[in-house]
């Protein structure tokens, strides 16, 4: 496929316009990303449902209505139940086999309590803030695959610089098409040495343009 931008100038002004606005993909939805529990548990809670097939709408409505009905840490969501759980994910547009996800939810939010004592925090600190450790915890958990893992960090680097870069598949997408790379050291190469909140903000800004077909816009 042919890229949409040609030339180094014009790839310079891209990034710049990409990641001008200052918040990654979740701030751009109306998540915080911030080093706290509940912020990161948010976090890990999205990248669950955006992996999940169909609309990332519902799937950012489902995120938004797990703090909204106060199930705003790993602790609340582990108390909440299953019955709740099910209408809520219901109400906010979930399809398919919404009982699984009610329990994988649960499962998840009980399993980060028990061995985190509800704070994600804790797995970067058992994981002595390596990368590879870092994932490897993290696709320990329930519902967490190396796609979820993709998400989330795509998020936290910005707040946990030593996992950057990361780029999940559809920034990745975008990337390619538009001309500025094949993989997250390219991207990181554009953000600038060092620059792992620019980083994040670049690829969550790319994962927008694909998930809502913006190219054209952004091209102009």
């Amino acid at each position: 496929m042919t890229s949409l931008i040609a030339g180094t100038e014009d790839r310079k002004r891209l990034v710049r316009r990409l990641a001008g606005g200052g918040r990654g993909f979740a701030e751009q939805y109306g998540f915080r990303v911030t080093n706290n529990p509940s912020s990161l548990f948010q976090l890990l809670c999205l990248a669950v449902l955006l992996a999940r097939r169909g609309d990332f709408r519902r799937a950012l409505d489902a995120a938004h209505a797990l703090p909204d009905n106060g199930w705003d840490s790993a602790a609340r969501l582990a108390r909440s139940l299953h019955a709740d759980r099910v209408r809520v994910l219901r109400e906010a547009g979930q399809r398919g086999d919404v009982d699984a996800l009610a329990d994988l939810l649960g499962d998840l939010a009980r399993t980060v309590v028990e061995r985190y004592r509800g704070d994600l925090r804790r797995l970067r600190a058992t994981a002595g803030h390596d990368p590879a450790r870092e994932r490897a915890l993290l696709t320990a958990l329930p519902g967490v695959d190396d796609q979820v893992a993709d998400l989330f960090l795509r998020e936290t680097q910005a707040l946990w610089r030593e996992v950057a870069p990361v780029a999940d598949r559809r920034a990745l997408v975008a990337a390619r098409r538009l001309g500025l790379g094949r993989s997250a050291d390219d991207l990181a190469a554009l953000a600038g040495s060092g620059e792992s909140e620019r980083l994040a903000w670049l690829v969550g800004a790319l994962a927008r343009v694909d998930l809502e077909q913006r190219y054209a816009e952004v091209a102009r």
